[in-house]
């Protein structure tokens, strides 16, 4: 199977390494990834995505105009991509920086309280890492087991003593959203 997705949001909040993370997660399981970033020449604050294939089979581009799913961190994100998901995709978004919900019918809508999350972790910098957990618990991607295998290659080994809060935040988000959506492979 064949997945689509794009990441997006504000420079800053993790949207490339979100993306990087699921890529190698993908690498990790034996699969075919294709990981293309894309921001703005103001990097923190200003727009980030980045589109993830990760698949079974050769991928033949990593161009696509239509996605499978949408990671929203913020609501130009939502404004720009909604229209760009395929009908019966997702799209799940941090319900605390959106103000005008996304109005689609015919793809399944996930809203997670990432917040909430982050300030009982106590640490701000994860939100990118809850956001996965709950990406991840709707469409299994890869195995939470895979990203958590992956994080020593994303992370710089200076930052290997936050691998631990990393994959409590994985686990987090894991189970913020699954009474809000239901799973679709």
């Amino acid at each position: 199977m064949t997945h689509e997705i794009i990441f997006a949001g504000f420079g800053g909040q993790g949207i490339l390494s979100m993306g990087m993370t699921l890529a190698y997660s993908g690498v990790v399981e034996g699969k075919e990834v294709s990981w293309m970033p894309s921001y703005g020449p103001e990097m923190r604050g200003g727009t980030a995505n980045c589109i993830v294939i990760v698949s079974d089979k050769r991928i033949s581009s990593p161009i696509v105009s239509k996605f499978d799913a949408l990671v929203a961190m913020n609501q130009p994100s939502v404004d720009k991509f909604e229209k760009s998901i395929k009908p019966n995709g997702l799209l799940i978004y941090d319900s605390g920086n959106i103000v005008v919900p996304p109005t689609r019918t015919d793809i399944t809508v996930a809203p997670v309280d990432i917040e909430s999350e982050v300030l009982k972790l106590n640490n701000l910098k994860v939100r990118n890492m809850v956001m996965l957990g709950a990406f991840l618990s709707v469409c299994q991607v890869v195995s939470i087991s895979s990203v958590v295998k992956a994080l020593p290659k994303v992370f710089p080994e200076r930052y290997h003593h936050l691998l631990k809060i990393n994959q409590e935040a994985l686990e987090r988000g894991e189970k913020l959203v699954i009474e809000a959506a239901t799973p679709i492979a």
